[in-house]
């Protein structure tokens, strides 16, 4: 089986935040960091390129697939943020109503502003998506 692609690195996260651009999604990517940060009380990791991630768990699926995967995460790109680990846990679902303007695919959610969306609700999911981190893919 192939190597998984999205693997944590050394990559020091401050210096990704600094090239991000356009400057509004580098600070949009501070603020997210702080936050966080604060939530689930962990450091910061880059996985692979653009990706930063907080704790790690373990998934296997059916098919024998298995690797690690960030708890929760971010990665601010141009067109909008992307948000890991937010939509996953059952609790998540019904927050999500109440996050304000989003759209989610099946592990993102993604936010065009940062400002745009409920900070308190956007903690309770990261909370919720730091604490679901650890289950069995098989099941």
């Amino acid at each position: 089986m192939a190597e998984n692609k999205t693997q944590p690195t050394d990559q020091p996260v401050a210096d990704f935040l600094a090239s991000v651009t356009p400057e509004r999604r580098r600070l949009e990517g501070e603020r997210l960091l702080a936050i966080m940060t604060e939530v689930t009380g962990d450091e910061a990791v880059m996985w692979g390129p653009t990706m930063v991630g907080f704790g790690s768990y373990h998934y296997r699926y059916a098919s024998g697939r298995e690797g690690d995967m960030l708890r929760v995460g971010f990665s601010p790109r141009k067109a909008q943020l992307s948000l890991y680990g937010l939509n996953e846990d059952p609790a998540q679902k019904a927050l999500l109503e109440r996050l304000g303007p989003h759209t989610s695919g099946a592990s993102c959610v993604y936010v065009k502003r940062l400002e745009d969306v409920d900070e308190e609700v956007l903690r309770d999911l990261i909370d919720l998506g730091y604490q679901h981190g650890d289950y069995d893919a098989t099941a």
